[in-house]
């Protein structure tokens, strides 16, 4: 079925981002979709609403988590945005916990939640999970929606590669080359990982993004580990969807279709 026959007998395909107000969530939204623009806010109603008004109610702590992001690079998509449940207060995690289950129980295909992103970013000095990440996948039963975890900036590690490097007496120039292989290594050992094999809730997957913020940056693996995690084939279509300009990705479902 054409991509946009799809979309209008079924829908866009709706994620909730979560994560810290650092974590690079923006950025990464902007590459998925190819553009440097803002998205457009819209409420529960499908009225846009007003930056300066959005800004105002931020400002506040006020903070509406049924806010659909839409940018019209690529309007296949709606973002949610948890704004605010990086504190990990109990109010703002039992929003997120009611926003998924109500989503979840959605008779109509088009107003379910369809996937969820919880960024971390690697940059932060101790990289340590914070006491709303523990308590999300601790506490957080999301049923047949899929979590994927974006551990974001994930060059920050490099940096840390090319110091143990340097101290083993490499020169410059080889641990510059060999620090991100090295990190890309050394990670799946790492406690991050460790942490999340050991939760209740574990996540579906995880992806490693690095440099985001660069033009030619590639966010192909978090498309396709994202298409990974969908055992409905029309959900698949429908995120499939939203990736005309990858001719990649849509050939290969194509094909296993």
């Amino acid at each position: 079925m054409d991509p946009s026959r799809i979309r209008e007998k079924i829908g866009r395909f709706r994620i909730l981002v979560i994560g810290r107000a650092n974590a690079g969530k923006t950025t990464i939204l902007q590459r998925v979709c190819n553009t440097r623009d803002n998205p457009k806010i819209y409420n529960s109603d499908g009225e846009r609403i007003d930056v300066e008004v959005l800004t105002a109610s931020r400002e506040r702590g006020l903070h509406d988590i049924e806010n659909e992001m839409v940018f019209e690079s690529n309007p296949g998509f709606i973002f949610h945005d948890s704004r605010g449940f990086e504190a990990g207060g109990t109010s703002e995690f039992e929003q997120v916990k009611a926003f998924i289950s109500r989503r979840s129980k959605e008779d109509r295909i088009k107003n379910q939640l369809h996937a969820i992103w919880y960024c971390i970013p690697m940059d932060e000095a101790c990289r340590s999970f914070t006491a709303a990440e523990k308590k999300f996948f601790s506490e957080c039963d999301t049923g047949s929606i899929p979590v994927i975890v974006l551990f974001t900036k994930f060059d920050a590690l490099y940096d840390v590669e090319f110091t143990k490097l340097r101290a083993e007496g490499r020169s410059r120039k080889d641990a510059r080359e060999l620090a991100p292989k090295q990190a890309e290594e050394s990670f799946p050992n790492g406690p991050q990982l460790k942490f999340l094999k050991e939760v209740r809730w574990p996540p579906k997957c995880h992806v490693c993004l690095s440099n985001m913020e660069k033009d030619d940056a590639d966010c192909r693996i978090l498309i396709e580990r994202t298409a990974g995690t969908l055992d409905n084939e029309v959900l698949q279509q429908i995120f499939v969807s939203t990736q005309q300009t990858n001719l990649e990705i849509c050939m290969k479902y194509a094909v296993e279709r």
